[in-house]
């Protein structure tokens, strides 16, 4: 018999820094108890239309201070994104721990109709992620693997692998 052992969700405290323009807003929050990011909530003092293929800096009235060792991620909303065609174009956006400025989110409205954003409208949502560093090691040579130096589309769409187009790769390479 194997042992699962559930383990609590951590709480890592933020120290966030309420703008005027943010005042009368809530602090982002987790919608359900099981959810991953925070809902982030436009603080715009007036609506914002963003037109199709154009994109919008949205202030959201808050600047944190993060705890060491930790990055905030700004990452699109699901829903936004099917029915509005509403996207973050450097997502997932990074929140350094030494950044001490608003949080603002990039808006890109990739669909067919202009958007309106409006004060309070949640926007993007948000995941504290903890940070590993690198430390690079140059070397002569690396170790050699099945894929070897195949990319961007080298294995394929298909599972299975029966689907070959360009250089014999899976679905064109």
């Amino acid at each position: 018999m194997v042992a699962i052992r559930i383990i609590p969700h951590m709480s890592i405290p933020i120290r966030v820094r309420r703008l005027p323009h943010g005042e009368g807003l809530p602090l982002p929050a987790y919608a359900t108890g099981g959810a991953a990011g925070m809902d982030l909530l436009a603080a715009v003092g007036e609506p914002v239309t963003i037109e199709p293929g154009k994109r919008a800096l949205i202030p959201t009235g808050l600047a944190i201070a993060l705890p060491p060792g930790y990055e905030l991620q700004i990452r699109p909303r699901s829903g936004l994104a099917l029915r509005h065609g509403i996207v973050l174009p450097n997502s997932p956006g990074t929140i350094d721990e030494d950044y001490r400025g608003e949080l603002q989110v990039i808006v890109l409205n990739a669909g067919d109709a202009p958007f309106v954003v409006e004060r309070g409208a949640r926007i993007a949502q948000a995941v504290l992620a903890p940070v590993v560093r690198a430390r690079w090691h140059e070397v002569e040579n690396l170790d050699d693997t099945a894929r070897g130096s195949g990319g961007f589309g080298s294995t394929g769409t298909l599972s299975g692998g029966t689907a070959h187009g360009a250089g014999g790769m899976p679905n064109g390479g």
